[in-house]
């Protein structure tokens, strides 16, 4: 099951190459995943609603839908920057649904930590503005946009101040060349997690997108290693 970006929909390089490495298992010869399950969250791509006006906790619910509803049985999650954050808020709600996480340039509470590292006077600044404009290579106007509401509806969802109560197998893959979010993150996601079972991976060349020929290779052996070895614990 794969969580895109924000500002992305599910039509993504990863998605494409993921789908082709893990088509339908018709067989049935994997209990734990049988192909790749992708979504638009609200507001982006084909999902109704105002990207805008989404949340992280709309995101979340999102997520939890899916896991709900649409798919049966344990997953490995997929996430890619804000989908590795919203990836970990779905595995704490629904450990009993989540098989493994594999997380790709997590961005685990990033928005609100930046928000909250700029000066008192700039913060004040935006808070006037009503919004914080990001500029971001990755968006279609050069910016990203958050506004004060969606920061503290954000901040109802950090897990990085304390342990982090999953005990599923983890693999964190970030590039250090990662101009958006930074590796430490990651790191900072394998030491709260609870799990004894967490592998950070960081790939010396590797950005924030993680799309280069190598970056999809090492995802697809990830995951192909995670599930030879959830297959095995069978």
């Amino acid at each position: 099951m794969y969580c895109s970006q924000n500002i992305s929909n599910e039509n993504l390089n990863h998605l494409w190459h993921l789908a082709v490495a893990f088509p339908s298992d018709t067989r049935g010869l994997c209990p734990f995943y049988t192909c790749v399950h992708r979504f638009d969250y609200t507001g982006h791509g084909a999902s109704e609603g105002v990207l805008a006006e989404g949340s992280i906790g709309t995101w979340k619910k999102d997520v939890l839908f899916v896991l709900d509803e649409l798919v049966e049985g344990p997953q490995i999650m997929v996430g890619s920057s804000v989908g590795g954050w919203l990836m970990l808020l779905a595995a704490i709600a629904r450990p009993e649904k989540t098989a493994a996480l594999v997380g790709i340039s997590t961005a685990a509470d990033h928005i609100v930590m930046s928000f909250n590292s700029l000066s008192l006077e700039v913060r004040k600044e935006f808070e006037e503005k009503g919004e914080w404009t990001v500029p971001n290579k990755h968006s279609e106007d050069g910016v990203l946009k958050f506004s004060m509401n969606f920061l503290r509806e954000a901040e109802n969802h950090c897990v990085l101040q304390s342990p982090i109560p999953i005990t599923c197998p983890v693999r964190l893959i970030h590039g250090l060349k990662d101009e958006d979010v930074p590796w430490h993150i990651s790191m900072q996601v394998a030491e709260r997690v609870l799990s004894p079972d967490v592998d950070v991976i960081l790939r010396r060349h590797g950005q924030h997108r993680m799309s280069e020929k190598d970056d999809i290779k090492l995802m697809v052996y990830t995951i192909d290693d995670l599930i030879d070895k959830l297959t095995t614990l069978v």
